[in-house]
């Protein structure tokens, strides 16, 4: 993990690479690994962040002004490099300005801050998007993190649920082969309680668009535990690749495109938009429950 910046608290540490202000690992005292372990046979990935989108748009493009922009599933921050502008034992700041790469794909003047703080048994991870610019700037943004399934000294991976704070009935909404939002179905949720099983996620993520919940328990009844919160983002992702090692949890301000969308990026579903000299924070909060 050379090149990666550790922070840690007296119970939990964590490595933190600074391609993408991505978190890869988040242990405790005895090195048990509450992370992914990105197995490539699945997915590598780790806890990318999603921005200046959410998800897929349709044919790959956005269109501003009668103009049309290329720009990749969940946009560039993920493979972006950050800047570490502080750093303390138990805090790390990283920064990504607006610049003559990203400016080609979007626009738009900006600074997305991410920052990563330690205390007990509890992780924040808080996003910040400031607008530097003379116009409005327009934007989405999600975390995206993959927590072990199982969780370690959580029991077996098929007793492993997520609890939802509120009552969850609603419809969920589900992608198509091309990631665009095309369908709604029933939900999984019994009442507040979703029980995992890799089968939910054969038609790719769970997606909620409008949550009653802005928090949620992850882990098997008497065992670890990871309690999140989410207070900042209206939606939610869960998700895996069917058999794999991890599930992702993925508070979201934003969303995929519906498959029929073509209007302005303006007017995409779950765009956040920024006036000048504004700025706005997004945060995500875990905290772990040992056995």
């Amino acid at each position: 993990m050379s090149g990666f910046v550790a922070i840690a608290s007296e119970e939990l540490s964590a490595r933190i690479n600074p391609h993408g202000a991505e978190l890869w690992s988040l242990t405790d005292g005895q090195g048990r690994e509450y992370m992914t372990d990105a197995d490539p046979a699945f997915w590598s990935g780790h806890a990318p962040l999603l921005f200046p989108i959410v998800g897929a748009l349709n044919g790959g493009r956005y269109r501003l002004d009668g103009v049309e922009h290329p720009m990749p599933k969940h946009g560039f921050a993920r493979v972006s490099p950050f800047d570490l502008v502080e750093h303390t034992e138990t805090r790390a700041l990283f920064r990504l300005s607006d610049n003559e790469v990203t400016r080609a794909a979007f626009p738009f003047a900006f600074v997305l801050e991410m920052e990563f703080a330690l205390s007990g048994w509890a992780l924040s991870m808080t996003a910040t998007v400031r607008n530097p610019g003379s116009g409005p700037l327009p934007f989405s943004f999600g975390f995206h993190p993959a927590f072990a399934w199982p969780l370690p000294g959580g029991g077996e991976k098929e007793s492993h649920e997520i609890v939802f704070a509120d009552y969850e009935p609603q419809d969920i909404c589900r992608i198509d082969a091309d990631g665009l939002v095309a369908r709604r179905e029933a939900t999984p949720v019994d009442g507040r309680r979703l029980a995992l099983r890799p089968e939910l996620f054969e038609d790719d993520a769970l997606i909620w668009d409008e949550l009653a919940s802005r928090t949620l328990t992850y882990g098997a009844p008497g065992g670890a535990a990871l309690d999140i919160a989410f207070p900042d983002t209206p939606m939610l992702g869960i998700w895996q690749k069917p058999g794999a090692r991890y599930i992702c949890i993925e508070p979201w301000a934003g969303i995929a495109d519906p498959a029929d969308f073509e209007g302005d990026f303006c007017q995409k579903p779950g765009v956040v938009e920024l006036e000048p000299g504004a700025d706005r924070s997004l945060r995500m909060d875990v905290t772990v429950r040992p056995r």
